[in-house]
């Protein structure tokens, strides 16, 4: 008996969304059923404005309210690292599913019918597909919990990292309303994008160190730089055939102005804070933090995915801050 042999009809070889569904059918005993999903706007289960608004709000809530309350009450910072692992473990192997179904989708659809028709037809907009956004929209209120890490161990909290959380929620929530065909660009990006990060994630947690720590960030900004390549060539097909037909263009683009728009607006803020934070961690290595940061082992990568915060008081004590075990003699600072 031969393995399956991979073609651009079938690119693992066998068609995994069938296998998908019966899976998850039979784990729920039927009453999950992927080919059966439909997403209805006012309908499905946060598929409307105000929950949607209320978590990202309670996000926030907790997050600074939280900081707030350790802060009053000076409570001790909690370690967690068992925890931590498994959250990470679990969001990169949904992360990795998820890719490898879209794949799966995505390859036979791009050869039969072209790249602009997976783009911008809304006969590209199918329930497998369909299925797929809805789970990795709601994804991104799991991801939520990444924050709650760093709340409770008392991590640092950049702007980038809060803002990055609330806005990807709302520009899940408005694409899939919005009925953009183009989402699998930023989405199957982004599912390889945290494949990466997550795993990297949890073998920081578990004390093991990586050489390709700062191409996490990298790949983050060619993420984006890809996704907007695509998304405002859609935007700008969509516009030009709404409003100047008489130019030349290759048609419309499946999805309404507002998704459009606030595709360009967010994904936009992405590319220009992540650039930011590359070059403030990579490039101004010559500040004193950045110094000590390279001193211990994989301090910039910690800062990196937020994780960690380093500090003389940290060095001071001979612990690594985010494992809790001893740092190499010559990585520590005489009290």
């Amino acid at each position: 008996m031969g393995y399956p042999i991979p073609s651009l009809e079938k690119p693992f070889g066998v068609k995994l969304w069938p296998l998908f569904d019966e899976a998850v059918t039979r784990i729920s005993s039927g009453k999950v059923v992927p080919s059966d999903f439909e997403f209805v706007a006012g309908e499905t289960f946060m598929s409307t404005l105000p929950p949607v608004a209320f978590l990202i709000g309670f996000y926030y809530l907790v997050v600074f309210g939280g900081r707030a309350l350790i802060r009053r009450f000076q409570w001790p910072a909690l370690v967690l690292n068992g925890l931590f692992q498994i959250h990470n473990f679990f969001l990169t192997s949904l992360s990795l599913t998820l890719l490898v179904l879209l794949i799966d989708q995505l390859v036979p659809m791009i050869s039969q019918h072209g790249l602009y028709f997976a783009i911008c037809s809304t006969s590209a907009w199918t329930q497998p597909m369909i299925t797929l956004y809805y789970l990795n929209y709601l994804t991104k209120f799991v991801e939520f919990i990444d924050t709650v890490f760093l709340v409770v161990k008392q991590k640092k909290l950049t702007f980038l990292h809060t803002y990055h959380h609330g806005a990807t929620a709302l520009l899940c929530y408005t694409q899939l309303n919005g009925v953009t065909s183009i989402s699998w660009v930023p989405i199957s990006l982004n599912l390889g994008v945290h494949v990466v990060m997550y795993w990297y994630y949890f073998l920081a947690a578990r004390g093991i160190r990586v050489w390709w720590k700062e191409w996490v960030t990298r790949f983050q900004i060619i993420q984006f730089i890809l996704d907007l390549g695509f998304v405002y060539f859609a935007t700008l097909q969509k516009i030009i055939h709404t409003y100047y037909p008489e130019l030349p263009h290759c048609g419309d683009c499946a999805g309404t102005m507002l998704a459009a728009y606030s595709g360009c607006a967010i994904l936009s803020s992405y590319l220009v804070l992540f650039i930011a934070f590359y070059i403030e961690v990579y490039k101004k290595k010559g500040s004193k933090k950045a110094k000590v940061l390279k001193r211990v082992p994989g301090g910039v990568a910690n800062k990196v995915n937020e994780y960690v915060l380093l500090d003389s008081a940290h060095l001071a004590t001979g612990f690594d801050s985010n494992s809790g075990s001893p740092l190499p003699p010559k990585n520590r600072r005489k009290a």
